[in-house]
């Protein structure tokens, strides 16, 4: 059981405290209700490219990693479909640096030309990079493009296009910020070893007279239930053929994704899982094979993806694959088994929870779900999944029209 308290501002920050004396350090975090999802779809890119931008220095403060490692601290970020993250680990003793750091950006950013295109070209050469540049690089824009066609999950969090972030003006940087980087949209976790009530009152000293914002109310497009089976091929310069599947799942909030979650992990965690044993060890017709979820706040999806062994076809890896769904719809899923896969994730819940910053994370997106003591059911969700319960969600799962399969060949020599 992870206690904490909980504070709201005037303002709308809420404010979530959760001491661990097991540490010297505090983790300071901030949530910003505000992903790739929330994005224009003739401007994607900019809940990232604000990622970047948040570090270049804000109304009052001009370097902000200066200070803080001047008082010990470490800093990073990261962006989803569904929210943007900001954390700072830091000596105990020194949180009122993070907390005046922190507030400085949230007020307001130093905007500037030169900010603007300094962050513009480290997005653009990460683009490159990782979509351009690397093997396999363009699976995932590729895939999701496939899956989706109404809803914004349809564009990687970098952003759908790379001219969008190029053509970004200081004028929609600035309307972006003031849109979403707001107190009333944003959740300050603090864990660690820490006095709660001086938590509570660094909060009210340092953010309290952040005004609050017009945060537009979230108008997302539901995607329509897929009834048709998709595919596509491309040719890559790879050394091995590969195939995806992608299925639609269940929201976050919905046991269902519980259960698509334990069939993830049925299927390949571990080299005694079904898919891996049969299909790597046993068979050797793949080198890699997973499956796994996304773990979109919406309808997301399930995922299996493989790399070919050279004499294994693509038509015979997707066989291979689909024959090792069916029995899951098809064969009786053993209590043993599935005790198994419970057991895993418990621990892995158990040991995320070890760690102060882990905790004040998760703390903060499940107050972005709707209830930040969600963190202490995550256990018993997972409990009350029965093998029936597996059975029928991978029915629904794994129908061949819910399915979007990318094949991704290998030139040839």
């Amino acid at each position: 059981m992870i206690k904490f308290e909980k504070y709201t501002l005037a303002n709308g920050l809420r404010v979530i405290a959760h001491v661990d004396r097991t540490t010297p350090m505090a983790a300071i975090n901030v949530a910003y209700d505000v992903g790739a999802r929330d994005e224009d779809p003739q401007k994607t890119g900019f809940a990232h490219l604000f990622e970047h931008l948040m570090f270049g220095g804000s109304i009052n403060i001009p370097d902000y990693d200066t200070p803080l490692q001047k008082a010990g601290g470490d800093n990073n970020a990261f962006t989803t479909n569904d929210l943007t993250n900001y954390y700072i680990t830091i000596p105990a003793q020194n949180i009122e640096t993070a907390y005046w750091l922190e507030s400085d950006r949230m007020l307001e950013l130093a905007f500037s030309e030169r900010s603007l295109e300094v962050q513009r070209n480290v997005v653009i050469e990460e683009f490159k990079q990782r979509y351009l540049n690397q093997p396999y690089g363009d699976v995932y824009p590729l895939v999701k493009e496939l899956a989706y066609k109404v809803h914004p999950y349809c564009w990687p969090t970098i952003g759908r296009d790379i001219s969008h972030i190029e053509q970004a003006t200081l004028s929609d940087v600035k309307d972006f910020f003031y849109k979403h980087y707001a107190p009333n949209n944003a959740v300050l976790t603090v864990c660690g070893n820490i006095d709660i009530e001086k938590v509570f009152k660094l909060a009210e000293k340092w953010f309290g007279e952040i005004p609050k914002r017009d945060v537009p109310v979230r108008n997302i497009p539901a995607e329509p239930r897929q009834n048709t089976f998709r595919q596509k091929s491309v040719l890559r310069d790879v050394p091995f053929d590969g195939i995806y599947f992608s299925f639609h799942m269940a929201h976050k909030l919905s046991p269902d994704y519980y259960a698509a979650d334990l069939i993830s992990d049925i299927l390949s965690n571990g080299q005694s899982s079904r898919m891996y044993r049969e299909l790597v060890i046993d068979k050797g017709m793949f080198g890699e094979l997973d499956a796994y979820i996304s773990g979109d706040v919406d309808p997301g999806l399930f995922s299996v993806s493989g790399k070919l062994i050279d004499s294994t076809s693509i038509d015979t890896a997707e066989k291979l694959i689909w024959d090792e769904l069916q029995k899951m719809v098809e064969s009786k899923i053993e209590n043993s088994e599935l005790q198994k896969v419970i057991n895993k994730v418990e621990a892995n819940l158990v040991f995320s929870e070890i760690n102060y910053l882990n905790k004040a994370m998760a703390l903060a997106s499940f107050e972005l779900l709707g209830d930040a003591s969600l963190i202490n059911r995550q256990k018993e969700f997972y409990r009350q999944i029965s093998a029936s319960n597996l059975k029928n969600v991978a029915e629904d799962l794994f129908r061949k029209e819910n399915c979007s399969i990318l094949y991704y060949h290998k030139k040839k020599a």
